[in-house]
């Protein structure tokens, strides 16, 4: 059986499997049609309510008002009815006409470039898609290292490898380069490499729930399984985080499995840059056309609202008034599980010898150096993580750092402490390669 989505999820729907290339035709006629419409419908409402209390200095109330007006609201209902129309009666029907005519595409995988649009649009509009059942919305699937759906028991030492934002399965490697899978296949035989594939625009306490069930399912699946090493590049790090958090809550035995965990570039204190768009548009709202754009700013998924501060619980933004949230940092705690080894790798755009307080702010372009390495002002955020268990690269930006030779060497080091002499010889001609390399450094 395909390891796939358990049950007793908070969206459920009956055919779990990863969708098919028909199912990708049809997830984009639903948008263009009736599916996405009434976000399109708010949207609209709301900028044209902007435009009438910015520029012609009307309040809330005459400005509903006047929009309500009968005259306005046919201009309106025109103008969106167009709108509709145009994908209701031409493009999906087109698309439908696809399906129709070749009835196989129902039976065909989704081809790489496929995949990397589907995991595209459910990073933005994920949560939308399951709200709207759409069949491009992404169930929580794991893959072997050939780029298949796994099947087939399981025993010893497996790693899995769990993507970021808009993401899919596939990011793990290069054309030229194999990869942090490839590179600890090569260490022991024994070594099971398996990729998560999810909907990066859910809620990521949801997908940690997600993940959490899912591994249990695994282990209940495979009880020869020995032991799981979690590796997460950017919102993935963040992912495996709430999973083992739930995981410790709900005392589900594959915790105890677990022994080590790598996040690569995960903002656990949050994204500087997703805060400061936040920050700016919260202070220049008062202007004209700032709200405007912050309107079509915040039709943003709830995964990316949870980069903000780093959030992996359910009660960080449940109890939010807006969905938005909040500027203000309100999250709980969420301690590492003590017995697992827990590595963090940060990267910066700067060089090692070239160091700019402002670039270090930035860091990889997305995440800080702070907050890929735990490190927090306020003692209860902190990560607490040995010195000896982190890594710093420099020259490196958010996107190369899960496909780049060195991290991978980094991430062996770590998880084989002792190597064979003939393994310590091969490390240290590659350090010596990398010393010729203006740009890379590691703590």
């Amino acid at each position: 059986m395909p390891s796939l989505t358990p049950l007793h999820e908070t969206y459920c729907k009956w055919d779990r499997t990863p969708p098919s290339q028909a199912d990708l035709l049809e997830g984009i006629a639903q948008l263009v049609t009736t599916r996405l419409g009434d976000v399109v419908h708010d949207l609209i409402q709301a900028i044209q309510r902007e435009i009438l209390i910015s520029i012609f200095g009307m309040n809330e109330t005459s400005s509903k008002k006047f929009l309500s007006t009968r005259s306005i609201e046919k201009i309106y209902q025109f103008s969106f009815n167009t709108l509709q129309n145009y994908g209701s009666y031409l493009l999906a029907p087109s698309l439908r006409h696809i399906i129709e005519k070749f009835p196989n595409l129902h039976r065909k995988p989704l081809t790489p470039t496929m995949h990397y649009l589907v995991g595209a649009i459910n990073g933005v509009l994920g949560d939308y898609l399951l709200k709207y059942h759409n069949p491009v919305a992404l169930p929580m699937v794991f893959y072997d290292h050939y780029g298949a759906i796994q099947q087939g028991e399981l025993s010893g030492r497996v790693v899995i490898m769990v993507h970021g934002l808009c993401m899919n399965h596939l990011y793990w490697s290069t054309a030229r380069y194999g990869g942090i899978g490839e590179k600890l296949l090569a260490q022991r035989a024994q070594n099971t490499m398996l990729y998560l594939n999810y909907n990066t625009g859910r809620r990521i306490s949801a997908n940690g729930r997600s993940f959490a069930n899912s591994l249990q399912d695994l282990l209940n699946r495979n009880p020869r399984i020995s032991s799981i090493d979690l590796i997460g590049h950017s919102m993935g790090g963040l992912v495996s985080r709430s999973a083992l958090f739930y995981g410790k809550q709900n005392m589900q035995s594959w915790i105890h499995v677990v022994e080590n965990m790598v996040c690569i570039g995960s903002p656990h204190h949050g994204a500087a840059l997703e805060r400061f768009g936040f920050h700016l548009q919260d202070k220049l709202g008062r202007f004209p056309f700032v709200k405007i754009i912050g309107h079509i700013v915040n039709i943003r998924s709830n995964g990316i609202l949870d980069l903000r501060h780093g959030s992996v619980r359910d009660d960080d933004w449940e109890h939010n008034e807006a969905r938005i949230g909040h500027v203000d940092d309100n999250r709980k705690p969420a301690p590492l599980p003590s017995h697992i080894n827990t590595f963090l790798v940060a990267g910066t755009i700067e060089f090692e010898h070239r160091k700019y307080r402002a670039l270090n702010v930035i860091g990889d372009y997305l995440v800080s150096v702070k907050s890929a390495l735990g490190e927090h002002m306020n003692p209860r955020f902190q990560l607490k993580v040995p010195d000896s268990h982190k890594a710093i690269f420099y020259g490196l930006n958010h996107f190369e750092l899960h496909t780049h030779a060195s991290v991978a060497e980094q991430i062996v080091n770590w998880f084989y402490p002792n190597p064979t002499e003939t393994e310590y010889d091969q490390v240290h001609e590659y350090m010596i390669g990398l010393d010729d390399l203006e740009g890379i450094a590691l703590t």
